[in-house]
Order: C-alpha cells, then sequence, then structure tokens
C-alpha cells in the first residue's frame, strides 16, 4: 500500500534541481543568479523605456529592437520563481500544471523569439539592399503585423504540447535536472509512449526555429553580397557595422540552444554539471547581453542612455 501511495504522490509533482554537488552553498550561488536577473530585468526594461519615449527611435530597427526586450522579459520572468525558490529555501517541488505552465511560457517565448531574430535580419537587408524602398516596405503596420505573427506562431505551435503531456502518467522518480521545467525532460518522465511528442516536437522546431536560422542566413549572404558591391572601402565598413549587433544577438541566442539539443541527444558523454550550466546559460545569457549589445553597438540607444543619466 504504501508503495502504492509513493507512486501516486511521485506522479502529482515533479523536483527541480539546484546545481548538483553544491547544495550547501545555495545561498551563496544565489547572489550571482540575483544580479543576472536583476540586470536583465533593469536593461531590457531601461531599452524599453528609450525607445518609447524619443520619438527618433520610432523605426522598424528600434521596435524590433523592443519586441526582443519584451521577449526577454517573459523569458527571465519565466525562470525566475522556480530558481531562487530552490536556491534561497530549497522548494523543489513543482506542480504538474505549474510545471506545463512554466515550459509552455519558455517554450513560446524562445520560439517568438528566433522568429524576431529573423525579422531583424529581413530588416537589415532590407536597409542595405534596398534602401530605397526601406521605408515603403517596413511601414509601422507591417512592422505590427511581423510582431504580432511571431507571437502568435509561437503560441500556436507549442500550445498542443502542454495538452498532450497533461495526458500522460508520469511513474518515474520525476526529478528534473533544471530549476525549471523543460519540454526535453518532462517528456523522459512519462511512463506513455512519446513517439508522437518526439517526432512532431522535432518537425515544430526545425519548421520554426530551424527555418528562422535558414532565413537569417540567406538575409546575410544577400547583405555580404550587396557589401562587397560597393565601391567604397569606408561604405562598405559602415554597412557592416550596422549588422553587428544583430550578429552578436543570433549567435548568443542560436549557439546555447544547438549546443543544448547536443547534449540532451548524446547526454551519456557529458557530465550532468555540463547539462545545468548550458541549462542556465540557454535562457540566463540572451536577456542579459542583448540589451548590453545594443547599449554598446547602437549609437543612438548608447547616447540616449548618456544623455538620460548624464545631466
Amino acid at each position: 500500500m504504501s508503495a502504492v501511495n509513493d507512486t501516486k504522490f511521485q506522479s502529482a509533482v515533479f523536483f527541480l534541481t539546484g546545481i548538483l554537488g553544491l547544495e550547501d552553498v545555495h545561498v551563496w550561488i544565489s547572489i550571482p543568479f540575483c544580479l543576472i536577473y536583476f540586470t536583465s530585468i533593469l536593461g531590457n526594461s531601461l531599452i524599453l523605456f528609450i525607445i518609447k519615449t524619443d520619438p527618433n527611435l520610432h523605426e522598424p530597427m528600434y521596435i524590433f529592437i523592443s519586441m526582443l526586450a519584451i521577449t526577454d522579459l517573459g523569458l527571465t520572468i519565466s525562470t525566475l520563481p522556480t530558481t531562487l525558490g530552490i536556491f534561497w529555501f530549497n522548494s523543489r517541488e513543482i506542480s504538474h500544471n505549474a510545471c506545463f505552465a512554466q515550459l509552455f511560457f519558455i517554450s513560446s517565448l524562445s520560439f517568438t523569439e528566433s522568429s524576431v531574430l529573423s525579422s531583424m535580419a529581413f530588416d537589415r537587408f532590407v536597409a542595405i539592399c534596398n534602401p530605397l524602398r526601406y521605408a515603403s516596405i517596413l511601414t509601422p503596420a507591417r512592422v505590427a503585423k511581423m510582431g504580432l505573427v511571431s507571437l502568435l506562431r509561437g503560441v500556436v505551435l507549442i500550445l498542443p504540447l502542454p495538452i498532450l503531456l497533461k495526458q500522460y502518467q508520469y511513474c518515474h522518480a520525476n526529478i528534473l535536472s533544471h530549476s525549471y521545467c523543460l519540454p526535453q525532460e518532462v517528456m523522459r518522465m512519462a511512463c506513455s509512449d512519446i513517439t508522437v511528442n518526439i517526432i512532431g516536437g522535432l518537425f515544430v522546431t526545425v519548421s520554426s526555429v530551424g527555418l528562422d536560422f535558414l532565413l537569417i542566413l540567406l538575409s546575410y549572404v544577400k547583405i555580404l553580397k550587396t557589401v562587397l558591391s560597393i565601391a567604397s572601402h569606408t561604405e562598405r565598413l559602415k554597412a557592416l557595422n550596422t549588422c553587428i549587433s544583430h550578429i552578436c544577438i543570433v549567435l548568443l541566442f542560436y549557439m546555447p540552444s544547438i549546443s543544448l539539443s547536443v547534449i540532451y541527444r548524446l547526454r551519456k558523454s557529458f557530465s550532468p554539471l555540463v547539462e545545468i550550466v548550458m541549462g542556465h546559460v540557454y535562457l540566463l545569457v540572451p536577456p542579459l547581453m542583448n540589451p548590453i549589445v545594443y547599449s554598446l553597438k547602437t549609437k543612438a540607444i548608447r547616447a540616449r542612455i548618456i544623455r538620460l543619466f548624464v545631466k
């Protein structure tokens, strides 16, 4: 009877994990995590404030940057409660519904960010390859529609996932290896056959994030071809310099994502600590670095920040 009750209890919740082997110093580890969360929220909020209050920044490129900042704020807030809950209070239990809700927000916002990055690549493509038609192609209404489509695509593609996961029975140890819920891990906890989820998840990822990455590559191939045709060396550098920030952001987003996917598929070749660290890099580094990169590399935003704090 006890075994039955234990199974029922285990199937009612998942158990999150902090940093394996360092449980005794979780309170100290929480300090850099708090700084990262605080900097991410402050930095992205500052970017949004500057773009909203400066009419000169109400242009397509800056509107896309504000969309990126909103997405990063969502990702940061999605993981903050469970992560700090483990480090401060050793609060490891999370109900199935709360876990499914968290993985929905993390996944849908990640897909949305990928789509926004693709839209930003298109923005740079039009600005460099077809500058005379830039204003007529990227109108405010069209930019708003692109942002709305990015959000809806992320929601629609991920919405079936928590619904399917809710139908499964979970009879394993239910111990997740991160301080938040990721779809790949939760699926492994199911007793049922998850082949449909695996195939569906792979198809959705390739057809969305994979397609976004391909479109970004194609955009930069076209951009590079156009830039190399410019006669003036100074003008070539000027054109390329407008893309540096976006290239950095793309690398910060896709490299951890690809690395984490590789680790999940070859997890026997990596230590659990590597998986945990890469999981945190995947979700914490882009929201932290995006506002820093744009503050340093985008002249208009940098100048506005300086005017805001140095009067």
